[in-house]
């Protein structure tokens, strides 16, 4: 098979891919990635009506946490499996996963049913998270790969702000499972633009195989330790023995699953990309960084109410601030990237901005104008959105195209894993000071809340930010390959 395999490349290594097929491959992936994202965030709006509809409303967080399980657990295997299969049959796969648990989700008779297709439709999306990076490093050199970077970030701005709206559109004037229903012609459309182009994606890396049992041992412990996150503080106490027992089964798994990378004859994360020290210190960097960016996205808008005085729809709104800005300092960054030799700087000094900010907003917490409180978000987001394209393309320029798949789905899967941490952190600072958590209803018309728990909010978040920055610091920097370095994209 491999000979096979060998024998088509060569046979096609003379049809590399046009400027319209590049660009017809970003717009299919694009497409794809904004149906996961999307799926993050149209659900919540619905989840009334949804509870209302099939009964069993206790189980309703379920329908978020099911998703964001399986999402983040299957992140780095599918960057694996590109690296070894190649990238379109993976992207089909991942396309059609979350395709399959659209459909279950949308027929759904019962909650039981419903959880099971989110979990389907996370497994699937996953995969679209990881192999979108992957697929755009594999088209484009990492000098111009940065631009990009902002074309994801404006995807998950959109994801964003379109979820809530279409969510609950949907399901106040219309039907609920129209939120599902909705992924397929969008996937099938994804699909075709992206078809015949794949076929000249290469498989960069040729008679290996997937690690099983190790795979089966990261989905355990990623899978016991978001569970513990999640349900810490709000279904059980931190230290309840259910969310220890928790933690101590995930101590174990990842345990077990990193004897298994030094065992086995090929991990399932190569040990060469985990002991690259660009690797390892532009994830951490991501991890933090999102960890203080959507805790803080989570508990801002219930600062905009409590404190601020805005309703929720007005609170809604105002969050688009911090949505923008981070887009925009994506865009400044990919753009800037390629003029810089000492590219890292650009994130370093867009951090530590985003660190003053957070200082001055925690200043003025108790006596807030929602214009300052504005302009502070808006710089918020600029200067911390500066860090994805610097992250991401330092992490792909690390290593060599085989171990690219791998190397950006380590990277996505922090990112997810530093979301659910940030929030845990965020919610066991906001119970400390007597805050609801997010999620658990709007605030009882009348009631007064301190803003010293805010302040607390907004200065752990510039901690945990001022270590992403010395992360950042730390990052060694190797030269961006430009177009001269970087092989032309043949046929498989």
């Amino acid at each position: 098979m491999d000979q096979a395999v060998d024998k088509q490349t060569m046979t096609a290594a003379a049809t590399p891919l046009t400027e319209s097929e590049k660009n017809a491959i970003i717009a299919g992936v694009l497409l794809s990635m904004l149906l996961a994202a999307l799926d993050q965030t149209i659900v919540a709006p619905a989840m009334p009506t949804i509870g209302h509809a099939l009964g069993h409303a206790q189980y309703l967080p379920w329908i978020v946490t099911g998703y964001l399980l399986t999402a983040t657990a299957m992140a780095p295997l599918y960057g694996k499996i590109s690296d070894v299969y190649g990238r379109r049959p993976t992207v089909y796969a991942a396309i059609l996963i979350f395709l399959l648990g659209s459909v279950v989700s949308a027929m759904a008779p019962n909650m039981f049913v419903l959880v099971v297709g989110r979990a389907i439709q996370g497994a699937g999306g996953g995969g679209l998270f990881t192999l979108t990076q992957t697929v755009i490093g594999d088209l484009v050199p990492p000098r111009e790969r940065a631009r990009y970077a902002a074309w994801i970030s404006g995807t998950w701005a959109v994801a964003s702000i379109a979820g809530p709206l279409l969510g609950g559109t949907f399901a106040e004037h219309l039907h609920w499972s129209l939120i599902f229903w909705i992924n397929i012609p969008l996937g099938l459309l994804a699909m075709a633009i992206i078809n015949n182009p794949l076929k000249k994606l290469p498989i960069a890396a040729k008679r290996h195989r997937i690690d099983g049992l190790g795979a089966l041992l990261l989905v355990a412990a990623t899978a016991l330790l978001l569970l513990a996150l999640n349900w810490g503080g709000s279904e059980y106490p931190w230290l309840s023995g259910e969310i220890l027992g928790l933690l101590a089964a995930s101590v174990v798994f990842w345990a077990a699953f990193s004897l298994r990378l030094l065992r086995a004859a090929e991990p399932l994360i190569s040990l060469e990309v985990l002991s690259n020290p660009i690797v390892r210190a532009g994830t951490l960097s991501m991890f933090l960084l999102q960890a203080a960016n959507i805790g803080l996205a989570v508990y801002l808008p219930v600062y905009l109410q409590s404190i601020v005085g805005l309703s929720v729809s007005e609170s809604g709104l105002a969050m688009l601030g911090l949505l923008l800005g981070t887009v925009a300092g994506a865009t400044f960054s990919g753009r800037t990237i390629p003029r810089f030799v000492h590219y890292k700087r650009i994130a370093m000094v867009g951090v530590l901005f985003s660190i003053i900010c957070l200082g001055l907003l925690a200043l003025v917490a108790g006596h807030p104008s929602l214009l300052v409180v504005e302009v502070l978000t808006v710089c918020i987001g600029l200067g911390s959105g500066t860090t994805f394209p610097v992250a991401t393309v330092s992490v792909q320029n690390a290593v060599d195209r085989a171990h690219l798949g791998v190397a950006t789905g380590v990277l996505t899967f922090l990112r997810s894993l530093g979301s659910a941490l940030g929030v845990a952190m965020l919610g066991a600072v906001a119970l400390g000071y007597g805050l609801p958590l997010a999620g658990e209803g709007t605030l009882a018309v009348g009631q007064v809340i301190s803003a010293e728990p805010f302040v607390m909010i907004f200065l752990v978040a510039a901690a945990t930010l001022f270590l992403a920055l010395i992360t950042l610091a730390l990052m060694p920097e190797k030269p961006l390959r430009g177009q001269a370095e970087h092989p032309p994209v043949m046929a498989e």
